[in-house]
């Protein structure tokens, strides 16, 4: 079956979401331009690391530029997104691998999202991975501008820390990898 490439040049939104409640939550990438919506599942961990490597790849650009660029150091206030996924949500397909790029030459990030490759007869027909083989699994392929680049990240990173628990002495979200608290710790103010 040929491979379908969900392409979004500068869309009109491109934001990770969630359905359900903490503990049982969805997440999903969602794309949007001229009435056309684009939703892929994937997995809490996948979002946090493609927000994360998102603000690394941003920065590093931005170094690499010597400030001179138009990618901004943080996301703008005026441009974030805390609107819910859009409806309907229908999902086209489960993310496997995903893939980031600085296109320098246009000033833009490229975000691949490919799909999840289940059986070994898929495997083998996806033998370049993130080309345009037209016989490779689907993928969501979307270009941000290095703002809208930074609020994806903010916004996915929110979301993820949204659903930890909140520490009991300071409030703050848990992190899994652990949590300095100077309440916790028996550290005073």
């Amino acid at each position: 079956m040929p491979r379908q490439v969900y392409f979004y040049d500068q869309p009109e939104r491109f934001v990770a979401g969630t359905v359900g409640q903490p503990g049982a939550r969805a997440f999903y990438l969602q794309a949007s331009a001229r009435g056309r919506i684009t939703s892929v599942l994937l997995e809490k961990t996948q979002v946090a690391a493609l927000a994360e490597r998102i603000e690394e790849v941003l920065d590093e650009a931005l170094r690499r530029s010597g400030g001179d660029s138009v990618i901004p150091a943080a996301a703008p206030k005026d441009l974030l997104d805390t609107a819910p996924l859009d409806l309907p949500l229908e999902q086209e397909f489960r993310v496997g691998t995903m893939a980031l790029a600085w296109d320098s030459a246009d000033g833009c990030l490229v975000v691949e999202a490919q799909a999840l490759i289940e059986d070994e007869e898929e495997e083998e027909a996806a033998e370049a991975v993130f080309t345009d083989d037209e016989n490779g699994p689907d993928m969501l392929r979307v270009r941000l501008s290095g703002a809208m680049a930074r609020v994806f990240a903010k916004r996915a990173l929110d979301l993820v820390a949204a659903g930890r628990k909140p520490c009991p002495f300071c409030n703050l979200p848990l992190d899994p990898e652990g949590h300095l608290c100077p309440r916790a710790n028996g550290y005073r103010r």
